[in-house]
């Protein structure tokens, strides 16, 4: 006699669960990337978005001598929290528009409405605010610093700061832009929501930068802006999120 077959066994739903949920989340990558390439494409077109935050930083700090003296050791010791200041504004201008756009044309609430989660919208958006503002200012900051006698050890600090710190400042500010995307003149209210939390990465952004000009290691400084980068990234898109789908019930 044969041996008694053996029955298959039953698949659990623990096996199946894990597999199943790597893929939903793979399987909104390309989405997303979509969504990111589509956004890029639009704040192009939308050229004075990307030329007015760079021409006010660009056009103040060049002006900055005319006002406080051409005097090297003043402007060399201004200089990081100038750059740092002037870079903070110019992100402050362009928050506004974040949201506006796709607040008017309807195909914000077409994005609430979607069954996706709206943090992969928000965070592309932000993203590309990022990529189209905060970066070309980074890049931008050598040139200023060279123009404002600042030391030769804080142009690399400089410039890894400001990629760091520029891109907490889009994260942050997409918050209180979507808090007030839908009201008509939001500037005011937009800054003094989110100014207090913008402090915290000026005081390390300009820390970085005046720690590698005294001879000191500006590690510490850059870790910490790493840290609220990480916190900003995770957090900021849900508050985000959340705070459309107020405006948009109101």
């Amino acid at each position: 006699m044969g041996e008694p077959a053996v029955p298959p066994r039953a698949s659990t739903a623990a096996d199946t669960s894990a597999p199943s949920a790597s893929r939903s989340a793979f399987s909104r990558l390309p989405g997303f990337f979509t969504l990111l390439r589509t956004e890029f494409t639009l704040a192009v077109r939308r050229r004075s978005d990307i030329i007015n935050p760079l021409l006010f930083f660009v056009t103040v700090l060049a002006m900055m001598p005319l006002g406080i003296g051409p005097e090297p050791e003043m402007l060399a010791r201004m200089a990081p929290g100038l750059i740092w200041v002037m870079a903070l504004l110019a992100t402050l201008l362009s928050q506004e528009s974040l949201f506006r756009n796709d607040y008017e044309d309807g195909s914000l609430e077409q994005l609430a409405l979607q069954p996706q989660p709206l943090y992969f919208p928000v965070l592309a958006k932000v993203l590309v605010h990022w990529l189209v503002t905060g970066l070309p200012l980074a890049l931008l900051s050598p040139l200023l610093g060279m123009m404002l006698n600042l030391g030769a050890a804080g142009y690399w600090p400089l410039l890894v700061s400001l990629l760091l710190g520029t891109a907490s400042l889009s994260l942050i500010g997409g918050v209180g832009a979507a808090l007030t995307v839908a009201l008509q003149r939001p500037g005011l209210l937009l800054a003094l929501i989110i100014m207090p939390l913008y402090v915290p990465v000026l005081i390390f952004g300009t820390g970085t930068v005046q720690a590698a000009l005294d001879g000191y290691s500006y590690g510490p400084q850059l870790a910490i802006l790493g840290a609220i980068l990480a916190v900003a990234a995770a957090l900021a898109p849900l508050a985000s999120a959340g705070a459309i789908r107020i405006s948009l019930e109101n």
